[in-house]
């Protein structure tokens, strides 16, 4: 599949069981279930400052998902422009505007299927606009396709789009056609530069500075890590491996990302500052992290996996990784895979849950008990574990079939 998400098919594997741990802390956030549209899955993308949650929900029977808006305990389905599906999978702005990808009714005379629902529909970035309740087309390069991914407040939209150029590092996959990293200001596409030599890339956020992050490399591997500003790319390097990716930077031009390790067996998440990138590790036990998202405290969530792709949700600050699911209730009907949904100025964290009494997995929102999590040290966090879970062959499939949406061109920073 061409756009499959690490985090979502990393979960493919089971959950396995293990030990509860004795020693208990005191629970740091309350946690809410956003739910679905109808459907029985749903992925928090984004979270701004103002709890505004942008996602993709499935609807009723499941054949695909909608854009998504979650606030105040109401979700608002942003339907599509003209097509059966929708996706939105970054941080919205504070007003609520938000950006994406929609299928149209039309027929890609190449089926590249670009937003990766299989139905050979052209896929267009997409604007949504809140106060009016509108969403709206953005150009492409010239090409049929593209995708929107992040926005930020004076509502410049990062993505990508396709020209016209066949590219033949494209072969053997269903891409025919370069796609470009792009910007779209007040409504126009502007193409950014890719490292010399790349032919294709992706812009996936940008902060309210105008600094954005992403990467360029072939049609199948996210081969260099950038920082763009001013109209310059920047290589901010890698962990040692071929692989790397920038996924979100804060207003302080902190990026954090994914990088492969020396050999491309395993990967890291990344904290990219003042031209140094960090390796954060992993939670104890696992080989593998995703960096999904940075506030401007410098506080990073993400997804941290062991050796047979188990996932748990984590908060990483001052240098201490902590297991999210040691800082909610014991007793939570959640269990919090990853935070695919960022982190916002209040420290409330949005991602995925497995719901233990459905099966199901829905997006959630963590807020902070009296308004700032307190992470203790490593060491403290490590005595408590909640049980893994093995997840049902259903659910396994529903994970493998939403992957294809939303975040990340397939084969980039998945190993296979």
């Amino acid at each position: 599949m061409r756009r499959i998400s690490i985090q979502l098919s990393i979960l493919l594997a089971c959950l396995v069981a293990a030990p509860l741990r004795l020693a208990a802390q005191q629970p740091q956030y309350t946690v809410v279930d956003l739910g679905t549209i109808g459907g029985t899955f749903s992925l928090a993308g984004g979270l701004s400052n103002s709890d505004w949650v942008e996602g993709f929900s499935t609807v009723t029977g499941d054949p695909g998902p909608h854009a998504v808006l979650w606030r105040d305990g109401t979700m608002t389905d942003l339907r599509t422009l003209g097509g059966p599906f929708s996706v939105a999978a970054w941080r919205p702005g504070d007003t609520g505007n938000a950006a994406g990808g929609s299928e149209t009714g039309a027929v890609d005379a190449y089926p590249e299927n670009f937003c990766g629902f299989g139905d050979n529909l052209i896929c267009v970035p997409f604007f949504w606009r809140n106060s009016t309740k509108k969403m709206t087309a953005l150009p492409t390069l010239g090409g049929n396709n593209g995708f929107a991914a992040g926005i930020n407040n004076p509502d410049t939209v990062t993505g990508e789009a396709e020209n016209t150029t066949p590219e033949p590092s494209c072969a053997g996959t269903t891409q025919v056609f370069q796609f470009e990293p792009v910007l779209w200001i007040k409504g126009h596409v502007q193409a950014l530069p890719t490292f010399p030599g790349d032919p294709v890339g992706e812009a996936l956020s940008i902060n309210d500075r105008g600094q954005a992050t992403g990467w360029s490399g072939t049609c199948t591997a996210s081969l260099h890590t950038l920082l763009w500003q001013n109209g310059k790319a920047t290589d901010l390097g890698n962990l040692g491996g071929t692989f790397s990716q920038g996924v979100d930077i804060n207003n302080q031009g902190e990026v954090v990302g994914i990088s492969f390790l020396t050999g491309d067996a395993v990967f890291h998440a990344f904290l990219w500052r003042k031209g140094v990138m960090t390796d954060l590790g992993t939670l104890p036990g696992d080989v593998s992290s995703s960096g999904d998202g940075i506030n401007n405290k410098g506080q990073v969530v993400g997804g941290s996996f062991d050796a047979s792709g188990n996932s748990r949700a984590y908060i990483w600050q001052n240098g201490v990784m902590t297991d999210l699911n040691t800082l909610i209730p014991a007793g939570s009907p959640l269990y919090l895979l990853e935070a695919t949904g960022t982190i916002n100025a209040r420290g409330q964290i949005a991602g995925i849950a497995f719901v233990i009494s459905t099966g199901e997995v829905h997006a959630f929102l963590a807020t902070p008990r009296n308004g700032e999590a307190v992470v203790e040290s490593a060491a403290t966090a490590a005595l408590t574990q909640r049980p893994k879970i093995t997840l049902p062959e259903n659910v396994r499939k529903l994970l493998q079939r939403q992957g294809s949406f939303g975040r990340f061109k397939g084969g980039l920073i998945k190993p296979q």
